[in-house]
């Protein structure tokens, strides 16, 4: 398979699984072959194969909505490496074959060979939902897409939601790519700027849902 982006520091892989354009992640160290894996969709059968290439570190759920934990079970029973999630968010492994080895707080980090990713707490889409950062790349979840936030249900959420993005994403460098949970890649440079066009106007006091930057 080859990488959605490859340099001497970092290998990705970006795997498209199941019916709902689900990302999963393989963040790779090129030196010792040491990965991280990023969310367990459904049907993972490439996501499997392509891991078990690897030395997989660490299993990360960015959050416990249903679609990225669909192939929790059949990725766990075939790869044997620690889970971390939110905290908030862990109650949805209770019912799982595997519990959380860790939860994950703001600040705390996961390695694998030289790769370090820095887990940001961006509660609104979930109360744990977690986006993973390591130098010009951004692990958002559904924390962030291009065009705008994940989907909310309350306007209290979505006001959640932007002060995560504001206050923890959008601090990161303009030049930081975002591999999103679902559809395409984005940036922080031109998410930052189609959020101020969205900032400078009046918005419904009841607003959430699906909203995007530059047509809300």
């Amino acid at each position: 398979m080859p990488p959605h982006f490859q340099d001497s520091s970092i290998t990705i892989h970006k795997i498209k699984c199941g019916p709902y354009d689900n990302n999963a992640y393989l963040v790779v160290c090129p030196e010792t072959n040491r990965s991280i894996l990023i969310d367990t969709p459904q049907d993972p059968a490439a996501l499997i194969e392509a891991a078990k290439q690897t030395d997989v570190r660490h299993i990360l759920i960015t959050h416990n909505h249903f679609d990225h934990l669909a192939g929790f079970d059949e990725v766990t029973s075939a790869i044997d490496a620690p889970v971390s999630i939110g905290g908030p968010d862990a109650e949805a492994l209770k019912e799982r074959s595997k519990q959380a080895d860790t939860l994950l707080k703001d600040g705390d980090t996961v390695t694998a060979g030289t790769i370090i990713l820095n887990a940001l707490a961006t509660p609104g889409h979930t109360p744990g939902s977690t986006c993973f950062t390591t130098p010009g790349h951004l692990f958002s979840g559904d924390t962030l897409f291009p065009n705008g936030p994940g989907r909310t249900g309350s306007p209290e959420n979505l006001h959640q939601l932007i002060g995560s993005i504001t206050q923890s994403l959008f601090v990161l460098g303009d030049d930081v790519h975002i591999y999103a949970g679902h559809g395409d890649d984005g940036d922080l440079k031109t998410e930052r700027g189609k959020y101020e066009v969205f900032a400078s106007k009046e918005h419904p006091a009841d607003l959430s849902g699906d909203v995007e930057w530059l047509k809300s």
